[in-house]
């Protein structure tokens, strides 16, 4: 039971922006080497790219050496769940005319820590699928 038969649905991209606007807790994915590491960030969606603020830290390091990124949201109710994947560049936005207009944005850190640098993610691709909420089927 798959695509053909209704239960995962691929998503146009208009509704995986919108999806991303409604929520604001994702995931970003980044690569050094041959380590690999996911963070937990908060976000906002302007519906053409992901903004997110952070430390100084491994992600900004990380993002020093290799800006190309995979970011992903997800979310659910009674009926559907849904992800979706944003691949792209991130740029430490380092211009006063940059982190003015992002601060601009509600986007505030959800533990009590400073997180002045602000992070934003061009999309190279968005894709995204839908997800019926179903009993698990019989095995045998």
């Amino acid at each position: 039971m798959w695509q053909d038969e209704g239960i995962v649905e691929r998503l146009a991209e208009d509704d995986c922006w919108r999806l991303l606007r409604g929520k604001n807790l994702g995931r970003i994915a980044l690569a050094v080497g041959s380590e690999i590491d996911i963070f937990p960030v908060n976000y906002h969606c302007d519906g053409t790219s992901v903004l997110f603020r952070t430390a100084p830290g491994t992600k900004l390091l990380e993002l020093t050496v290799n800006s190309r990124v995979a970011f992903e949201a997800d979310g659910f109710d009674d009926m559907h769940a849904w992800s979706v994947v944003v691949k792209g560049t991130a740029e430490h936005l380092d211009s006063a005319a940059d982190i003015d207009e992002a601060e601009r944005h509600p986007l505030t850190p959800w533990i009590p820590t400073l997180k002045y640098e602000f992070v934003r993610i061009s999309p190279a691709s968005i894709t995204g699928r839908r997800f019926e909420r179903l009993p698990e089927p019989d095995r045998y």
